[in-house]
């Protein structure tokens, strides 16, 4: 009898073994076009892995506790836990799961704490990434104590780098010129695209080319509140060129790489490369910072500033009496010159 689709399989090995009849379930393919097996358990017959298989389809969580390494383990955690959290916090988390692959065919309640800290010490980047890896580990964790795999939570005991205390430093007006002499570099459209639009590193990389309207002049994204979420952002004449030339390549993200959406990771790798090009240190919200602060020195409109950033006016009467048409973004915009 045929079994269903994704049910797993039960194959004997070659060899003289005690349990020979190996039972496992497909999880993905490699780049070979291989299968990518997990191994649910051994056994000396057919009769009993099928038994076996049968009971995990039935209740996979119940797993063989001593066993089970932290590969595994976040591959459940995957299907039963990361669903609930926000895409971006799963995105980072199997980023930060990514350093831990000295540690990934190890049992899980043989982890102790020294092996975390050891991950996070020997990742070789920043507080955000070590932040991201304690994170997981805590999720982890917590997930193993609820399946009966440890009694104790050693991320507990672990430590990642502190955010650093910096205050957000604006670009300089001779910074955005030095950019400006560069724009036909690789990527260098993105830094002024964020320098004349004030979206934050998420939203930029989140646009879709189906919320840019090239006729209106205007591009709809922006997400974290509810007056920041889908606002309506006015397309500088200086940064029209780029957003053109980036629609007309297509693509599901306005600013993409090789077809797919780009991770915060991944740019902040391109980033780098291009501060140390100029010989600037700046986050990507420093962008952001800059962007809110000319458009203040150029004496626009609080209320559009407000607007085009996403921020809540503060008055009552500016939130509920005024309203602005797209044309007043636009004006208020192109105060800002290069």
């Amino acid at each position: 009898m045929r079994h269903p689709n994704g049910y797993g399989t039960v194959a004997k090995l070659s060899g003289n073994r005690r349990n020979p009849f190996v039972v496992r379930k497909t999880q993905g393919w490699n780049a070979k076009g291989h299968p990518v097996y997990t191994v649910i358990g051994y056994y000396p017959t057919r009769e009993a892995g099928l038994i076996a298989l049968a009971q995990y389809n039935k209740d996979p969580w119940d797993i063989d506790r001593e066993k089970t390494t932290l590969a595994e383990l976040f591959r459940l955690w995957s299907e039963k836990k990361a669903p609930k959290l926000g895409a971006c916090n799963r995105q980072s988390l199997k980023g930060a799961f990514n350093h831990c692959a000295s540690l990934s065919g190890m049992k899980y309640k043989e982890i102790k704490a020294f092996h975390m800290q050891d991950v996070i010490d020997g990742c070789g980047y920043g507080y955000s990434t070590q932040g991201a890896i304690k994170n997981l580990f805590g999720h982890l964790d917590r997930f193993a104590l609820e399946l009966d795999i440890i009694n104790r939570c050693y991320s507990d005991l672990i430590t990642s780098a502190p955010v650093p205390e910096t205050s957000k430093q604006p670009f300089t007006d001779e910074e955005v010129d030095r950019l400006w002499q560069i724009q036909d570099d690789e990527w260098v459209d993105s830094v002024l695209v964020f320098l004349y639009t004030g979206f934050r590193i998420s939203e930029l990389l989140d646009l879709r080319t189906a919320n840019v309207d090239m006729d209106a002049g205007t591009i709809k994204g922006g997400t974290k509140t509810r007056a920041g979420k889908d606002r309506l952002v006015p397309i500088h004449s200086l940064i029209a060129p780029f957003i053109r030339k980036r629609f007309s390549i297509g693509g599901e993200y306005l600013f993409n790489r090789g077809g797919k959406k780009m991770h915060n990771i991944q740019y902040y790798a391109i980033w780098n490369a291009i501060m140390d090009k100029v010989g600037m240190s700046h986050t990507p919200h420093d962008c952001r910072h800059t962007f809110r602060s000319r458009l203040d020195s150029a004496g626009a409109n609080k209320v559009c500033i407000d607007l085009i950033m996403g921020h809540k006016s503060a008055g009552v009467g500016e939130r509920v009496y005024t309203h602005k048409t797209v044309q007043d973004l636009k004006n208020a915009v192109e105060l800002v010159t290069r």
